[in-house]
């Protein structure tokens, strides 16, 4: 099991992750050298991208709103398919994370 203190700074933003459990192969919890330091902070990342993505989902929809509110429909249609893309993304990296 790994615990650690980790602090993610990402456009302005402050991410703290307190612990990561990162699991080998055989489905029990690897020793930290067993598992190298890359893996862990990609298994970090791919958490930290999703978690980030999703706050930025309701921003984006309120300027949905606000992009309607001023008649920029296309605007609004556009950013709508960003957010939908962005889930996907969130779902791809969920993906990723299964398979580490």
């Amino acid at each position: 099991m790994f615990h650690k203190n980790i602090a993610l700074y990402h456009e302005g933003h402050h991410h703290d992750h307190d612990h990561v459990h990162t699991e080998c192969g055989c489905g029990g919890h690897c020793h930290e050298e067993e598992v190298s330091k890359d893996e862990k902070t990609l298994n970090i990342l791919l958490v930290h991208w999703v978690n980030h993505n999703e706050s930025h989902e309701e921003g984006f929809r309120e300027w949905v709103s606000k992009a309607k509110e001023m008649g920029k429909e296309e605007t609004a249609e556009y950013i709508e398919k960003a957010i939908e893309y962005m889930q996907q993304a969130n779902e791809m990296l969920l993906e990723a994370k299964k398979h580490m």
